[in-house]
């Protein structure tokens, strides 16, 4: 317990050394994710299932296991990566300290098993990722950020109205008390955490921040932050048999919505925030093992996002026109290699793991979005390149991604039992019909999609569609939380 409580409380000690000592900021960064590289690897290889409180009934209580280990260590290599790709560039000693701020609320949001610790984590990991957002200080970047805490403000005070249910029906804030709590607190606490994690229609306000962010900002965004509302979704399911078989409808649903949106979409940093959509579908279609996918999909954003920072356009008919760098070109076909499942990287364990895991009616879907995530990949592995040595490419850039691609390649380790005959054929015969739809339909199909449901007037009307949708999906379940 007292590691776990130092290992919160010195990335935030770090944060504050770092103002007093601007030009020290990357270096006490870099050692913040790396202390958290090695406590997470330490909770995986040791299989550590702890659990402790510090204030009774009021909170605040942890969690520490393989399930949050997963999660921490996605945080940690995601930060370190950035970090590092950030190294040359003229960023500020604020900027460092925010980053290692947005790191241990990350991780205080992945161990917590309350809601109200969860909601004040929440809460400063929104106000920190609007900091960054709006760092560029731009006219572009002020809007979005501002957007961006508009949305995340709004949900996290329905949420609040949730959490104050269930401790008024339990006398405590423990996750576990939702299971005896008015149906309110459901439909509340699980607006906030849908809208704040990108989940189904109420995650289409998230694709314009992830694509006109920073390039660093938008892979933290993606890689990292949006799964700090999706790790207490995958606990609450663990409560009742209800509440697994609704986060499972949802995850469904986001695959299917995220990956028709990502199919049509030509802006290609739009298209990876949309594939993040989808793929948080897939992390909670199988909740019980949904860290180990929730790790190689950030690992493998965020080499995307990194990589699309050095493209010379974000249009993809212009890509496929001219081409793109060599250098470029492949850390972006290997991070989309292993975002389709492809053997030999991590990835490829993860899927498996999680169709495995999938209940009968949700298999046919979820593969049906695994082939639709194969051929909007394809369009990036088949890009044209060629070498262009009179543009550099920085070499932080390529220690970035070469840390990502390793970490995909090594923990192929972690479920090597998905390496059978059966398995393989089933993943490239999946390859296989992606790339046959892409070559021969797609390829010839030219749809815009309308944005008019991103609108911000939309997105406001989103939040009543979604409280309607969840107290219909109760009645559909029969589930004692309406009694």
């Amino acid at each position: 317990m007292n590691l776990t409580i130092a290992w919160i409380a010195i990335p935030l000690l770090l944060g504050f050394i770092i103002s007093l000592t601007p030009k020290l900021g990357k270096y006490l960064a870099l050692f913040g994710s790396l202390i958290s590289v090695i406590y997470s690897l330490q909770i995986l290889f040791n299989n550590i299932n702890l659990s402790f409180q510090l204030l009774d009934n009021f909170g605040v209580t942890f969690r520490v296991d393989s399930l949050s280990g997963y999660f921490i260590l996605t945080n940690a290599i995601v930060t370190t990566a950035v970090i590092i790709y950030c190294w040359q560039q003229e960023k500020t000693a604020f900027f460092y300290g925010q980053i290692i701020l947005l790191h241990t609320s990350l991780n205080s949001a992945f161990i917590t098993t309350d809601f109200i610790t969860l909601y004040v984590a929440l809460e400063v990991i929104g106000m920190i990722a609007f900091t960054l957002i709006v760092y560029p200080r731009t006219d572009r970047s002020l809007w979005i950020g501002l957007r961006y805490l508009f949305i995340s403000s709004i949900v996290m005070l329905f949420y609040l109205g949730g959490a104050i249910l269930v401790y008024k029906a339990n006398n405590s804030f423990y996750f576990e008390g939702l299971n005896n709590s008015p149906p309110e607190a459901f439909v509340l606490i699980f607006l906030g955490l849908l809208v704040k994690g990108g989940i189904f229609i109420s995650g289409l306000w998230l694709p314009l921040t992830h694509a006109e962010s920073d390039t660093p900002v938008s892979a933290l965004l993606s890689g990292i932050v949006v799964k700090a509302s999706i790790l207490p979704l995958i606990r609450c399911a663990e409560i009742s048999e209800d509440i697994d078989f609704i986060v499972r409808l949802l995850g469904v649903g986001t695959a299917i919505l995220g990956v028709f949106y990502a199919l049509l979409e030509k802006d290609i940093k739009r298209m990876f925030a949309f594939s993040t959509i989808s793929q948080l579908g897939f992390i909670l279609a199988s909740p019980s093992v949904g860290g180990f996918y929730a790790l190689t999909h950030g690992l493998a954003k965020c080499t995307l996002f990194l990589t699309a920072g050095y493209l010379p356009t974000r249009n993809l008919s212009e890509l496929k026109k001219n081409g793109i760098n060599t250098s470029i070109w492949i850390p972006l076909s290997l991070a989309s290699i292993s975002m389709i499942g492809f053997p030999f990287f991590s990835s490829f364990e993860a899927k498996v793991l999680t169709i495995d895991n999938l209940l009968s009616w949700q298999v046919i879907p979820m593969n049906i979005v695994a082939i639709g995530t194969t051929i909007y990949f394809f369009q990036l592995i088949l890009l044209p390149h060629k070498s262009e040595k009179d543009r550099k490419i920085s070499f932080n850039l390529l220690l970035a991604v070469t840390l990502l691609i390793f970490m995909l390649l090594s923990t192929n380790i972690i479920y090597y039992e998905a390496y059978i005959l059966i398995n393989i054929i089933k993943a490239l015969i999946i390859v296989l019909l992606g790339f046959l739809f892409y070559r021969f339909i797609l390829r010839k199909i030219v749809i815009s999609v309308p944005r008019i449901l991103e609108e911000f007037d939309n997105i406001v009307g989103f939040l009543t569609l979604m409280c309607i949708l969840l107290y219909g999906v109760l009645l559909m379940v029969n589930s004692p939380l309406l009694l």
